[in-house]
């Protein structure tokens, strides 16, 4: 037999058994199908809305701050000093700036 001959009696009995399937079957699988469907949906609107994701990560970034000041409370302090300084050095290179001109 041909390889095009095969392939045709393939497509034949797989549309026969598609045929002979259940409605419970066919139900699972349009229920399958329908989760598919969410989850993809649901990316796709994490991914698109930008202000739950910023929301999302704030959360997060204060559980795991909350977390290393319970579990490390002096690398919070050191962090916490370094974002002052940062801070500090840029509103003064700002200041400068305006100054200087």
């Amino acid at each position: 037999m041909t390889r095009a001959g095969s392939e045709a009696k393939t497509v034949a009995v797989t549309g026969e058994a598609a045929l002979h399937r259940s409605k419970a079957e066919l139900r699972a699988d349009a229920m399958t199908a329908r989760a598919e469907l969410a989850r993809t949906l649901d990316a796709i609107e994490y991914k698109l809305n930008l202000p739950k994701q910023f929301r999302y990560r704030v959360r997060l970034l204060r559980l795991r701050l909350n977390r290393l000041g319970e579990d490390n409370p002096a690398a919070l302090a050191g962090i916490a000093l370094a974002a002052a300084l940062v801070t500090g050095a840029a509103v003064w290179l700002g200041v400068k700036a305006v100054q200087d001109r």
